[in-house]
């Protein structure tokens, strides 16, 4: 017998993205009392609970994490069906993720030149670090996501789609950085623990036995450019990237080893891609 239905799952993962009932039934034109007894009556279908309180919030259970992420493979698959029987054209919500870095220097003309081309589908862009990301494909919470080297990403299919050259940079008045051990004693600026980039900047200081006197987190390339033209530290950032962000002028760039320089970006995705995604992986050149 099936307990499921589209509906009831619509609810749940619109609770999730609004962050609370309240919200949720706001979106969904219902009042809340109805949202509150469907999501109780998909707890006892499942015999589990979905929600926790904490506070005046509310967030995902175990449980509810799990289910979410059938809940938007049910759904692309939704799209998928829909716009298959439409004549192949591809429709529904395309949800990719991104580093931040190729966000913001590769994909503003490739996504442009998408949505011109295929109107009905809606693409949605999540930021992250690789890692993140990777874990997002995994469980389907995400199509496909543009993730960098070094990864792993057992169970995915994956393509080289950009290639980016890495560089070092610094405060303007910092000496050139030969090597490594020239950044002894300095402050690594980076994103959190997850980032491909960290590790490979990680790596390679810890090949000549070199630590930073500490390591800042940063959410943002814009903050960490900035805190870097500031004398903070340094970091590691794609060449393409300081032109995009028109930051060349402001932070000292200096050459890295070639094995830590090249550099590919990847696009993962998880079993057959959906025709929205195909039509994405079509404008996009091998690197």
């Amino acid at each position: 017998m099936r307990i499921l239905d589209l509906d009831s799952l619509e609810i749940f993962r619109t609770v999730v993205q609004e962050g609370g009932i309240i919200r949720a039934a706001g979106k969904l034109n219902r009042v809340q009392s109805n949202v509150t007894t469907r999501i109780k009556q998909l707890e006892q279908r499942l015999g589990t609970t979905l929600f926790r309180r904490q506070g005046r919030t509310i967030v995902l259970s175990p449980e509810g994490e799990l289910l979410l992420s059938y809940t938007q493979r049910l759904f692309r698959l939704a799209d998928e069906a829909e716009s298959r029987l439409k004549e192949g054209a591809p429709m529904g919500v395309l949800r990719i993720g991104s580093l931040e870095s190729t966000a913001g220097s590769r994909l503003a003309p490739i996504l442009s030149r998408y949505h011109r081309q295929h109107p009905g589908v809606v693409v949605e862009l999540a930021t992250g670090t690789t890692g993140a990301l990777i874990q997002r494909v995994t469980t389907f919470q995400l199509e496909a996501a543009f993730v960098s080297e070094p990864f792993t990403a057992p169970g995915l299919q994956s393509r080289k789609v950009f290639e980016e050259e890495l560089v070092l940079i610094t405060a303007r008045d910092v000496p050139a950085v030969r090597r490594a051990s020239d950044l002894a004693g300095l402050t690594l600026i980076a994103f959190a623990n997850g980032c491909s980039y960290r590790k490979r900047v990680e790596e390679w200081l810890g090949m000549s036995a070199v630590m930073p006197a500490r390591t800042l987190e940063f959410a943002s390339y814009q903050a960490m450019i900035a805190c870097v033209a500031a004398g903070t530290g340094f970091a590691i950032v794609p060449r393409s990237l300081l032109a995009a962000l028109k930051a060349t002028s402001d932070v000292r760039q200096h050459e890295l080893p070639g094995k830590i320089r090249r550099n590919h970006t990847h696009l993962v995705w998880h079993g057959t891609p959906s025709s929205a995604l195909e039509r994405l992986q079509a404008l996009l050149a091998p690197a």
